[in-house]
């Protein structure tokens, strides 16, 4: 599917992808309002995409990039495996599968003319953070040492059959959750997007036909092809290196490092990430498809905001993750942060191999963390259980063109904070401070953004589990800017002691108790001013 013998009309490729860019959008809203989770509806961590009757993406939302290679590597894996019927929808978050972490649940629907053609037009799939699937604490993303310990794994499997949602696989997913009632109307939620997609792709081949959507489905790609390509013949050919490390695995394992060669030439990019270290027994090991969606990340970024997100924005990069590493890690490895902590270190590492090539168009690191926290158990006040999960915003690297953003979510995670009304609602948690860590960002000529001070009150016992980077190692500045303020993580117990937290736990807290979290600074750019001496 290449869609070289298309001829380029502008106008009507502009016009094209927001057709199919709507469908998309249309699903997410869908989600955001019928979402039974604060985590859906307030934070909007889910992604929509589209594909052609080949599996091939056609358009992704603008809304998770960690999803972005990995729902069609997922299509990939399911598109000859499964026998296609009008009114199904299938489930999977199986990282064997291109599922990303166990809870990312992905649900995928095929979608076909009515009867009597009954052709397939394409498919439609959503991918939704479920607060709570099971594993060693709430929130599934605990200090785990192997995939088995850190929630249900569904393999693909038929979750809606002929129209009707199957309630053996549903009780099946509510009866791995201690949130039951928050998974079903998730994935209510779920199952509703997909109907509006399926909606608009059959309104949208009504009104065009069949045969032209195809084609210009092929030719969006086409273009995108053309516009990664031509941003890669802009920089200098030539092989670029650089490496980074993760602070910790959390059990013992310190200074991961990850390697990347980026090598340019003719219009392509190859990231080999050969030199990695090998994977480690806590859950910084990442999937395949997280790599992958983290290198087409960085792609899109220099591209531009004129390639859209689809295969042909893929086509011209080819990701070489050795298996057994940390960037490609061994079936059954504990994966719960390398969706979310990895891949923002591989992000941090691509972008500084391809600076001496693509140069001021690269800013320095942002804050490389997605401060995870995660507090759960039981609710005396509401009833029940209570399983609650959140990313914490930080600070953004500063740039040739500006200083960076304060207090926002940067590269890998593209969420809304939870309003502290919704958190306090829905929570036995009260938020006792959310402000900005001021002189938290590098200094610099323009001076990295600066990361937040947090600091969450339990209103009943609970555990507590935290996933944090960037508490040993600064984000680094670029062009003699300094680098942004490590985070911290501690608690105070509720006799006034203070105590100083790893970057990565599970703990038990009591009544009272207050967790803060201060989250790390972005990069300086530029050599700072002197400081002034003090007469």
């Amino acid at each position: 599917m290449t869609g070289a013998h298309l001829p380029f009309d502008p106008v009507r490729v502009e016009v094209w992808r927001h057709l199919f860019a709507s469908i998309a959008e249309e699903m997410g809203a869908t989600l955001e309002h019928t979402g039974y989770s604060p985590n859906l509806k307030e934070r909007r961590d889910y992604s929509c995409a589209l594909f052609d009757a080949e599996g091939l993406l056609v358009t992704q939302a603008a809304h998770i990039p960690v999803h972005l290679g990995a729902m069609p590597t997922m299509m990939e894996s399911l598109r000859g495996a499964i026998r296609w019927r009008p009114g199904d929808m299938w489930i999977c978050n199986d990282p064997a599968h291109g599922g990303t972490h166990l809870p990312d649940l992905t649900v995928v629907a095929p979608v076909f003319e009515p009867a009597p053609g009954r052709e397939l037009l394409g498919f439609v799939a959503n991918r939704a953070h479920h607060a709570d699937v099971a594993g060693l604490a709430p929130g599934s993303l605990a200090l785990s040492t192997d995939l088995y310990q850190e929630g249900l794994i569904l393999p693909p499997v038929r979750l809606v059959a002929g129209g009707r949602p199957r309630a053996d696989i549903l009780a099946v997913i509510r009866a791995n959750s201690r949130t039951p009632a928050e998974r079903r109307g998730d994935l209510d939620a779920q199952v509703s997007a997909n109907r509006t997609g399926a909606l608009r792709l059959r309104d949208l081949a009504a009104h065009h036909g069949a045969r032209e959507v195809a084609r210009q489905a092929r030719a969006l790609c086409a273009h995108a092809e053309a516009t990664v390509r031509a941003a890669l013949r802009a920089a200098p050919e030539g092989a670029f290196r650089a490496s980074d490390v993760l602070d910790d695995d959390g059990l013992g394992a310190t200074n991961l490092t990850i390697r990347v060669e980026a090598r340019l030439r003719a219009g392509a990019l190859t990231l080999d990430f050969a030199g990695t270290d090998p994977a480690v027994t806590g859950p910084m090991n990442a999937t395949e498809a997280v790599t992958r969606s983290a290198c087409y990340y960085v792609v899109r970024c220099l591209a531009g905001p004129d390639a859209p997100a689809n295969d042909g924005a893929f086509r011209p990069v080819s990701v070489v993750a050795p298996p057994g590493t940390l960037v490609n890690a061994p079936p059954s490895s504990a994966v719960a942060a390398g969706n979310v902590e990895t891949s923002q270190r591989i992000v941090d590492v691509v972008l500084a191999a391809l600076r001496p090539a693509f140069g001021d168009r690269i800013p320095a690191a942002s804050q490389g963390t997605m401060n995870n926290v995660a507090v759960g158990g039981s609710d005396p006040a509401r009833g029940g259980a209570f399983a609650y999960y959140e990313t914490v915003c930080g600070g953004g690297g500063a740039g040739a063109r500006g200083p960076g953003a304060s207090a926002i979510h940067t590269h890998m995670t593209n969420t809304r904070n939870t309003p502290v009304e919704a958190l306090e609602m829905h929570y036995p948690l009260r938020v006792r401070e959310l402000s900005v860590r001021r002189g938290s960002g590098g200094r610099g000529v323009h001076p990295g953004g600066d990361g937040v001070r947090r600091s969450l009150e339990l209103l009943a016992p609970a555990r507590v589990s935290v996933l944090s980077e960037r508490r040993r190692h600064a984000p680094p500045g670029v062009d003699g800017g300094e680098g942004g303020a490590p985070g911290r993580n501690a608690v105070v117990w509720p006799d006034g002691r203070v105590e100083e937290l790893p970057g990565k736990l599970s703990l038990d807290l009591p009544t009272g108790a207050v967790l803060i979290v201060e989250t790390p600074g972005g990069g300086g750019w530029g050599p700072p001013a002197p400081r002034a001496i003090a007469s």
